[in-house]
């Protein structure tokens, strides 16, 4: 058996495109650098309009169908129900979606656009760069990024508890595509990579603050070789929690994660400015509903900009890398969960979370600049790893809470990884629900180099490079696999509700009735 996988197109395909990267960055790290950067500006400057026109379709079709009668399927039997309990299932969401991510830009992306504001005619580090700033970090947290990963998982999940078919991108868009072996393999092989990418530059970015997190707190300098030295421990770490399964060491890191989260969470929002931060969360949340149709199409064609390119852009390419393990992920722990329930849980519940930690730790730090002079946005302009360590130097227990957060991030760095490993093993084994420990170890040795090699290629302008370039072809395939999804819903029978159930018999026993009235009057005459 373990041979037959090994001999699988898929593995072999993807393992070696990513093993020939790692030798090639490992060896020739300045090179792979440079090829990198071209790539990255090509398919930015090419492309954007691309990756913005396609998410904003994502998002109009998931909510079009929780909406329309497609929403009462059930991914699963009709008598299931969900398998985990809902405070498990968002955890699960949450750290295997961009816990670490959140972590690293909370602070570090209001303070940048507070720093340096995404529109030309406002001026920097004042009043109205700070209310752009948390509205814009909000548009880029919220349900644009959870979107990509709902169409992904939602359409796996319909496949393997509701068809009972192996939980594959390729199964998804045989509709479209037919069962042609190559179109199959290609498919399948460009969503591994896409997804080791995606996954790699998480837990290089990850990395990163990790090591700045060390700094703030100790005498350690910040250096590659002690990033590669935490590369390793992660590596160990989330190879253990593997071994172990989905429902043992994922679920149980997940709860420490959401756990550790809301620690962090109700100390900043008390010991920080309480008041200022609910003032911010529900402002941000009106100016991001109320520029969000502004800030999803925006490009700046006309002044020659990059910032919607480096920002906007970036997280969009960063998520669709990441969607085809994210989706896989979501859709195993969904089960039992109607389509309309998945679209609504994971479209609304992560991104309110999301907002409020943005507001919490990015408000605070907004408002230490403003009224103190913490100078927190100075800091993270001349090094963006040290962001949300910077926060906590102007709060009570501030070595504490720094050590917290190294820990939370450490732990949702092991979380997302466990659960890559998991997830790739999967897609190269053919969709098996239970992947062969020797697959997982493969991956999570590719998935740890190419990180490694990523930092050693250019640090965080290498990391977001690799998810651009590799999202590229996926978005193509994401936007066939709505129309096969479309497809696929069109033949499915609409599930009658209790309600309608309960309509129909109190029609029913009507009709009855008024038979026998007729029928009584037939007789009379």
């Amino acid at each position: 058996m373990q041979k037959k996988h090994l001999r699988n197109p898929v593995f072999i395909i993807s393992a070696t495109v990513i093993t020939i990267l790692v030798i090639i960055g490992a060896f020739f790290p300045k090179g792979f650098g440079a090829v990198a950067e071209k790539l990255f500006l090509f398919t930015t400057t090419n492309f954007g309009w691309f990756y913005l026109i396609a998410v904003f379709i994502v998002i109009l079709f998931l909510i079009g169908l929780a909406i329309s009668k497609f929403g009462k399927i059930r991914l699963g039997g009709e008598d299931e129900r969900p398998e985990f309990p809902f405070f498990t299932w968002i955890g699960m969401l949450f750290s295997a979606g961009f816990g670490a991510g959140l972590v690293f830009w909370g602070v570090a992306e209001p303070m940048s656009h507070f720093f340096d504001t995404p529109f030309g005619d406002i001026e920097n580090q004042t009043e109205e760069a700070a209310r752009v700033a948390m509205g814009y970090s909000f548009f880029h947290w919220g349900i644009s990024q959870w979107a990509i990963f709902a169409i992904v998982g939602l359409v796996i999940a319909f496949i393997q508890f509701r068809k009972k078919d192996r939980a594959l991108i390729s199964k998804a868009m045989e509709p479209v595509t037919g069962k042609n072996k190559f179109v199959i393999n290609g498919i399948d092989s460009f969503a591994v990579i896409a997804t080791v990418m995606g996954v790699a530059t998480s837990i290089g970015l990850g990395v990163l603050q990790i090591n700045g997190g060390l700094t703030a707190v100790s005498n350690l300098s910040n250096s590659i070789w002690i990033q590669l030295a935490i590369i390793v421990f992660v590596f160990a770490a989330y190879m253990t929690s593997a071994t172990t399964g989905l429902d043992k060491g994922i679920r149980h890191l997940s709860n420490l994660n959401l756990g550790l989260c809301l620690l962090l969470l109700v100390f900043v929002f008390i010991m920080g400015p309480t008041v200022f931060i609910l003032n911010a969360f529900t402002l941000g949340i009106g100016d991001y509903i109320s520029g969000f149709i502004q800030y999803s199409l925006r490009l700046e064609p006309y002044v020659g900009g990059t910032w919607v390119r480096d920002w906007t852009v970036f997280y969009w390419a960063w998520a669709i890398a990441w969607s085809p393990f994210v989706g896989a992920f979501v859709a195993r722990v969904s089960r039992g969960r109607t389509i309309r329930e998945f679209i609504a849980g994971v479209m609304v519940i992560p991104p309110v979370i999301a907002c409020f930690w943005i507001a919490a730790f990015g408000g605070t730090a907004l408002y230490k600049d403003l009224n103190e002079n913490a100078g927190i946005a100075e800091a993270v302009n001349n090094d963006i790893t040290v962001a949300l360590f910077s926060v906590f130097e102007t709060l009570p227990m501030s070595s504490i809470m720094s050590v917290l957060a190294i820990l939370l991030i450490v732990t949702f760095l092991i979380t997302s990884a466990d659960s890559a490993t998991f997830i790739l093993g999967s897609m190269t084994t053919g969709g098996r629900s239970n992947p062969p420990v020797f697959q997982k170890l493969v991956w999570g040795v590719l998935i740890s180099a190419i990180a490694g090699v990523l930092l050693l290629a250019g640090g965080l302008d290498a990391l977001q490079t690799a998810s651009l370039v590799a999202a590229v072809p996926f978005t193509v395939i994401l936007l066939i696999m709505l129309a096969a999804f479309f497809q696929m819903l069109k033949k499915e029978p609409i599930p009658i509700s209790k309600r309608d159930i309960k309509r129909y018999r109190r029609i029913e026993k009507a009709s009855e009735k008024l038979a026998e009235k007729e029928k009584k009057k037939e007789n009379k005459t």
